[in-house]
């Protein structure tokens, strides 16, 4: 396990309550969604669009939990909590929201995999 990236506890909960196949499509529904929502993070960032960064935040955040990836939860909670008018909310933020997501998602795909 990457206990860095994803909690093992509930990772092993998810797959014994849904199903190895299952997780591993749920692993690539959130892959295929991810991206539109960065793209939604950014754009609404630029924008000012509060309400359609909070829900893009949020659910990236709750999609993060299922999995057990507490890292990525917590830094997406955090640029909803703040909104996009946040001196917080930069490049650099969501770059590295960006860069914590495809690390955890390689990581949930190794985990689905082994």
């Amino acid at each position: 396990m990457t206990p860095d990236l994803i909690d093992a506890r509930c990772f092993e909960a998810l797959q014994a309550n849904a199903g190895a196949d299952f997780v591993l499509t749920l692993i690539d529904a959130f892959a295929e969604e991810a991206p539109a929502l960065l793209a939604d993070l950014r754009s609404a960032a630029a924008q000012g669009d509060a309400e359609r960064f909070e829900t893009a935040a949020h659910t990236l955040k709750s999609n993060s939990i299922t999995f057990g990836a507490s890292r990525l939860a917590e830094m997406a909670r955090v640029l909803e909590w703040q909104g996009p008018s946040s001196d917080a909310v930069s490049v650099d933020a969501l770059q590295a929201l960006e860069t914590q997501l495809m690390a955890t998602l390689a990581a949930l795909r190794a985990l689905a995999r082994a």
